[in-house]
Parts: structure tokens; sequence; C-alpha cells
């Protein structure tokens, strides 16, 4: 059982948001809208996903790494390793 299990239903409504966030953001270049205020609302989506894949990254290391930690051996240093990887990634977007 994935470590967002319980919260589930609000990661769901934060995406469903950054979806609408981005519809309006392609209206808005539909619309040939001025740069800066797309620049903006693109800015203030990244945000937003960032916010989701740093809630998930915390659900991650609560849940499967603490599991992975618990058990030892080979599975808590392939899951630190996919969390680690995780991380990087995240600082690289």
């Amino acid at each position: 059982m994935p470590g967002y299990s319980d919260t589930k239903d609000d990661h769901l409504k934060r995406l469903r948001r950054i979806e609408g966030q981005v519809r309006g953001i392609a209206k808005m270049v539909e619309e040939d809208k001025y740069c800066i205020d797309i620049l903006t609302q693109v800015s203030a989506a990244t945000k937003a996903l960032q916010s989701v894949a740093l809630i998930l990254l915390d659900d991650h290391m609560g849940h499967c790494l603490v599991d992975a930690a618990r058990a030892g051996g080979a599975e808590q240093e392939a899951k630190l390793k996919e969390a680690s990887d995780a991380i990087a990634r995240l600082v690289r977007s």
C-alpha cells in the first residue's frame, strides 16, 4: 500500500487544480495573452507541482523507506537509492 494512501483524495484534488491551471495557461496562449502573465502562471503551476512532489516524497520516506529500513539488507539499500535518485531529480528540476 502506498505511503500516500491516507491522503490520496487530497493529492488528487491538488492535481486537479493544477490540471485546471495548465488548461488556463493553454487558453492564455490561444488568446495571445501577454507573455509575462503566461510565465507567471507557468511559475505558479510549477511550484504547485513541486509542492505535490515534496509531499509525496515525504510520504514515501515516512512509509516505504521506514519499512525498508526495518527490513534491512538489499531492500533497504534499494529503497534508499531510489529515494536518493528521486531527490536528485527534484533538485535538478
